[in-house]
């Protein structure tokens, strides 16, 4: 069994040795500045406590509520033996650590995707939504969500009524949290409903934002940890993200520990089928319901939340984010004895000799040393139109070989209205393993002509750019759109009146109907000359006054126009109506004046 470095190794190990060791070995995989980071947050959420005012608009996610505090195991997911060896420890296998429900991970995998088109620059991976959901509600309590991916049954954090949390009162009528008085955080990824007011989204595409779906709940996280223009593969928008969930140090360590762990591999497991977690960084009896298994033998016996006493973590100060120090707990004459009736029957005693882990030296980071394109280095589309094919380019190091996780920026110079989805001039990407980077969609815009598509390698600017080249066609002159009367009764009317039946027409284009086509209506001379007429038929302008010429006319959805009544003065004969679409549609139609009849 796979050891943890939770609150259970801290309480139960004799010594600071292995602690200490077992930390370095997690720290180790860490990615740069993981524990380096200060952050004042005891302030601000005193002052939200003191207020009970809704939350402000950078109010976190999760409302800095309570959340998951166990660590991953010391080994890397599916690589057994790697690990220090402590018989009888009571945590999870690294193999059932890193299986991951399969409807929790379709939808990680779905954001991604979704995030990838709308968003290309920030580069978010689909394993920091996976470690969040970890540590917000353990994988939505292991999977436990229905066919369409909504949770069985609510999974709900402690009201923030200002007893150890923010104040929030109430922002939803309890409609998402079931409490008309505080707000709680709600589903797999932990929303409270004023946030989710304004990050909720549609995931799975039934029409409605659900913050209990982990569809709708991991592509809402997804839009929040890219929002602001992020670029997740930078350590400080990453962090930055991560802390805007929840301003908490101790969480940001967390999430990035299981980040990282699940980067190193995880696999596919049933619905129901995942690992609980057992602790928590909020006091007993706080109503939470977000994950924990209560009174089992992962959570342990006594107060039946998988929770230490004695440790500070639920007392005092800001219970929700009040963890154990870096030293609380690990050895010497001040480190606390196992509880059996907390944790169970505790850890065996330790050697005193201390032991370091196995370690491997880090390979040396290789830069990139050329970029070169992959396909065609040639765009065309037409105006309005997506390219059918995006840039791609091969990064490699000194010795030709490719470089994985390369930053590659694609900038669109030049006078041209071309952009990526997002309406974005430039995006940052990752090399993947094979070391080729591909652009983002791109969309034409409606100006033709030329632009040049840069890609450079974003830390080396020795690196030679690799400069693709991009034609806007303009659009084809469309076809005339036909015109054509509906019915076919003589259009006749004495002097001075009015033609009984109004004229309609219809619109169509290649046989379908055309809808919104602009129309022109002009009484004319002639058809061969037409001029415009100064006497017979004419029209009513807003004012009242005769026109003979109406714009701005359209036709509706069905491409019908009827047109305004037609009038006459007392100039008989034989007129012209002619109607005229701007692409160059004409339509003639005959209006019959007779002398009125004698009174």
């Amino acid at each position: 069994m796979a050891p943890f470095i939770g609150r259970r190794l801290r309480k139960g190990a004799a010594t600071t040795a292995v602690a200490a060791a077992a930390m370095a070995a997690l720290t180790a995989s860490q990615a740069p500045g993981f524990a380096a980071q200060e952050h004042g947050d005891g302030d601000h959420r005193d002052r939200d406590r003191a207020s009970g005012a809704q939350p402000s608009p950078d109010t976190p996610i999760d409302g800095d509520s309570s959340y998951h505090t166990d660590l991953p195991p010391l080994t890397k997911p599916d690589k057994p033996g790697s690990s220090i060896d402590l018989p009888g420890f009571p945590g999870s296998s690294a193999k059932a650590e890193a299986g991951i429900p399969a409807s929790v991970l379709a939808a990680y995998k779905k954001a991604e995707a979704s995030l990838r088109e709308s968003k290309p620059g920030c580069n978010l991976p689909w394993q920091l939504l996976a470690a969040i959901g970890k540590v917000e509600s353990g994988q939505a309590r292991g999977g436990n969500v229905d066919q369409e991916g909504t949770t069985v049954s609510p999974i709900l954090g402690p009201a923030l009524n200002g007893n150890g949390f923010a104040l929030i009162k109430d922002s939803d009528g309890g409609e998402f949290d079931g409490d008309t008085t505080h707000d709680r955080a709600v589903g797999p990824m932990q929303f409270i409903p004023s946030t989710w007011a304004g990050w909720g989204r549609d995931g799975n595409g039934d029409g409605r934002s659900d913050p209990n779906n982990i569809y709708d709940a991991a592509l809402a996280a997804g839009n929040y940890l890219c929002a602001k223009n992020r670029d997740l593969s930078v350590q400080a928008d990453l962090n930055a993200a991560i802390l805007g969930y929840n301003r908490s140090q101790e969480y940001l360590n967390t999430v990035l520990s299981w980040f990282e762990y699940y980067k190193s591999g995880t696999h596919e497991v049933p619905d129901g089928a995942g690992v609980l977690p057992s602790e928590r960084s909020d006091p007993p009896g706080d109503g939470s319901t977000a994950g924990s298994k209560t009174g089992s033998k992962e959570s342990g016996k006594g107060n039946g939340s998988g929770k230490d006493k004695g440790d500070g973590s639920g007392k005092g100060g800001d219970p929700a984010h009040t963890l154990p120090k870096p030293d609380d707990g690990r050895g010497g004459s001040t480190s606390p004895s196992p509880d059996p009736g907390d944790d169970g029957p505790g850890l065996p005693t330790l050697p005193t000799t201390p032991t370091t882990p196995p370690t491997t030296p880090a390979p040396k980071p290789t830069g990139t040393a050329k970029l070169t394109a992959v396909g065609a280095k040639q765009l065309t589309a037409t105006a309005g139109e997506t390219f059918s094919g995006s840039p791609k380019i091969l990064a490699v190091d000194a010795k030709g070989k490719p470089v994985a996780a390369a930053r590659v920026k694609y900038e669109i110079r030049g006078e041209t209205s071309a952009r990526f989805i997002g309406l974005l001039r430039s995006a940052t990407v990752l090399t993947g393993p094979d070391g080729t980077a591909t652009a983002p969609k791109l969309l034409a815009g409606e100006r033709a002509g030329s632009f040049t598509l840069r890609a450079t390698a974003v830390g080396h600017e020795k690196v030679a750019p690799v400069d693709f080249a991009g034609t806007v066609k303009p659009r084809p002159v469309p076809q005339a759109a036909a015109l054509a009367r509906l019915g076919d009764s003589v259009l006749k009317t004495g002097t001075g009146g009015s033609f009984a039946d109004l004229l309609t027409v219809k619109a169509t284009y290649k046989g379908k109907v055309a809808a919104g086509v602009p129309v022109t209506a002009t009484m004319i001379t002639d058809a061969k000359k037409p001029e415009l007429n100064d006497k017979g038929p004419y029209f009513l302008d807003a004012k009242g006054k005769p026109v003979r010429t109406l714009t701005g006319l359209k036709t509706n959805a069905l491409g019908q126009l009827t047109l305004p009544k037609i009038l006459t003065d007392q100039h008989e004969g034989s007129y012209l109506l002619r109607l005229t679409t701007a692409d160059g549609g004409v339509l003639d139609v005959e209006l019959t004046v007779t002398p009125a009849a004698a009174s």
